[in-house]
């Protein structure tokens, strides 16, 4: 006899909000059922273990069939079922109070354009269903659960058509149940050719052959022994759940016990993701809870500064709302975050000590991201992520860290010194370059824009500051270089003055400096702000349309006083051709610092016209 079962009107409403909002995806109901199904197995399990042999240990499945002419799939389990009273209870009830809150909260969240995290605040069961008396007993020989799901009329034919089908059944168990622990079966037909008396196919002959086929794996990969996966076996994995071609650069097989209980598969691609630089890219890792898939990128489970990380985590643990597609506020997540932080950053630690080759590599690809966790954190990562950057320097052939550097100084030398630039070849061109060179003194090369940023935020290593030796610093000259220079500036007042008022607004002043070698002029910076780096703020604030937020950098033109240059034109007597001096003086030396002239033919006529006058 067929008994059907009346909905309350809260829970009518609440079906309807289920069917059109919290569902985002509609394929992972089969999901949910086999989910269901895989509960209802685990608590027969443990009630068979608890009856001491009243309950028989059973071989467990879940099976799934389908029915093209009446439109609906079917998932079976031979677990633990439900009675008719229990049945009754629970179909078509939602909790068993606050409902009505529950709805008219949504509504006001929603009007409010809120971000709804409160759906698992509800118990919800399964509502589409009647009760009825089953007279065929061998369909369930003893307990357990079939659920039948019928496709809706209106439902899209070329989209959801396909949940009829095979393979597209086969792909989605794949997808987000293939690591459930009991067997989903499916019976899977297919032609095969007649065979004659020699075993020939008879053209044309064929006959239907049904299979029962397992469509999960069961035993995944991150829950075997550690002892027992082979590299080899994890970068194969990798390749064929994240679709890439090449190896990762490394993987991490980790598995958690104690007071927190997870296992996580981690790997670093050996190139960076096509869109890794886009608005579009999503960071995050693939979730599972006992084996079930939950989301393909959680963002909760890894920082900024290591978007690039792909892998999975698979927990006991977690609690999850009435979709499992989002996860209830849980401080677990946020401590297995914490702790695959941990685990991968000692893995990069380990990398550099122990094939620095391979650690160049990955640096290469993703070392800015790196020095973005030390920039965006305001250094809060600094003691985590310091020992890990490494830089082209003025005196080595590869690059270096901070440590490399320190261990290497002189006797008397205090700072750590860089210098900035488009590219490594224009930095090597700075005139004060030679000076250190030919003191034995390294400088860390820095090519990316982020990277001076990344040490201002550092502020020193080991009690060793950071210092641009394009920046003016009169503390690190001798008594006797401050007199030099003291005196330079007073001899050569007249000259010192006219140059200064004739590049107002491009200075702000005109001195000497005793570091530049073979190089006329150079150009350096006060407190703090590097030309590169006045260059890059204000390109940034050029790309948001907000010249207000434009920054300047304090400039000084530095003549070089034992130049054969500084001779012949600090006995100019003539206003204009000193203004034309400094106007060419102070282009080579941007020159040099690597940017472009701003008003070449500016730059052109003054040069033409000092070379007609000299000749």
């Amino acid at each position: 006899m067929k008994e059907e079962k009346k909905f309350q009107a809260e829970s009518k409403e609440l079906l309807g909000l289920m069917i059109n909002s919290i569902y985002s995806n509609k394929e992972v109901f089969l999901r949910e059922l086999i989910s269901n199904a895989s509960d209802a197995i685990d608590k027969y399990k443990f009630t068979a273990i608890q009856s001491e042999g009243k309950l028989p240990i059973k071989d467990y499945f879940i099976r799934i069939d389908k029915n093209q002419e009446q439109r609906y799939l079917q998932v079976q389990d031979n677990g633990i079922g439900m009675t008719k009273e229990e049945l009754e209870k629970n179909l078509g009830t939602i909790a068993r109070s606050g409902t009505k809150e529950f709805l008219k909260k949504y509504e006001e969240m929603k009007e409010k354009k809120e971000d709804v995290d409160l759906i698992g605040q509800f118990g919800v069961g399964f509502y589409s269903a009647t009760v009825e008396d089953i007279e065929d007993e061998s369909i369930i020989p003893d307990s357990g659960t079939i659920v039948r799901v019928y496709l809706k009329d209106d439902t899209d034919e070329e989209k959801y058509g396909a949940y009829l089908l095979d393979y597209s059944i086969e792909d989605l168990v794949k997808r987000y149940s293939d690591f459930i622990r009991y067997p989903i079966k499916m019976v899977e037909t297919h032609k095969e050719d007649d065979l004659d008396e020699e075993g020939k196919p008879i053209e044309g002959k064929t006959h239907d052959v049904t299979e029962d086929k397992t469509l999960n794996s069961m035993v995944p990969l991150w829950k075997k022994n550690k002892k027992d996966v082979t590299d080899e076996e994890l970068y194969e994995f990798y390749k064929s759940r994240f679709d890439d071609y090449e190896d990762p650069l490394f993987a991490l097989n980790i598995k958690a016990e104690g007071t927190l209980e997870y296992s996580a598969l981690i790997f670093i691609p050996s190139h960076a993701p096509y869109n890794l630089y886009s608005q579009d890219y999503e960071k995050g890792l693939a979730l599972y809870a006992k084996g079930i898939f939950i989301s393909e990128k959680n963002k909760d489970l890894v920082p900024d500064y290591l978007k690039f990380v792909r892998g999975l985590v698979d927990s006991e643990d977690l609690s999850l709302n009435i979709s499992r597609e989002m996860l209830q506020k849980s401080p677990l997540l946020s401590k297995m975050a914490k702790n695959i932080e941990k685990k991968i950053v000692e893995k990069l630690k380990e990398l550099k000590e122990n094939d620095y080759e391979k650690y160049l590599k990955f640096f290469q690809v993703y070392g800015d991201f790196l020095k973005f966790g030390i920039y965006s954190t305001y250094g809060a990562k600094k003691d985590d992520l310091q020992d890990l950057l490494v830089f082209d320097s003025l005196l080595s052939e590869k690059k270096i860290s901070f440590k490399d550097y320190v261990d290497k100084l002189k006797e008397d030398q205090k700072n750590i010194y860089y210098a900035s630039g488009k590219t490594k070849e224009s930095i090597l061109m700075l005139p004060e370059m030679k000076h250190y060179k030919d003191a034995g003194i390294d400088v860390l090369l820095l090519c990316e824009n982020i990277d001076e940023f990344t040490l201002q935020v550092l502020g020193d290593y080991a009690s060793h500051s950071f210092k641009n030796i394009t920046e003016e610093d009169k503390d690190s000259l001798s008594d006797d270089e401050k007199k030099q220079i003291e005196d330079l500036v007073n001899n050569n007042k007249r000259f010192v003055d006219d140059m200064t008022t004739s590049l107002k607004g491009k200075v702000d002043e005109v001195t000497f400096s005793l570091k530049l070698g073979d190089a006329p002029v150079s150009i350096s910076s006060k407190n703090g702000l590097s030309l590169n780096m006045e260059n890059t703020l204000n390109n940034q604030a050029e790309a948001r349309k907000e010249p207000e937020s434009k920054v300047k950098a304090t400039k000084v033109l530095n003549l070089n006083p034992n130049h054969p240059l500084f001779e012949k034109i600090s006995k100019v007597q003539d206003e204009e051709e000193v203004k034309k001096i400094a106007s060419v003086l102070y282009d080579e030396a941007m020159m040099l610092e690597g940017f472009e002239i701003e008003d070449k033919q500016e730059f052109l006529k003054n040069l033409n016209d000092l070379l007609t006058k000299a000749y």
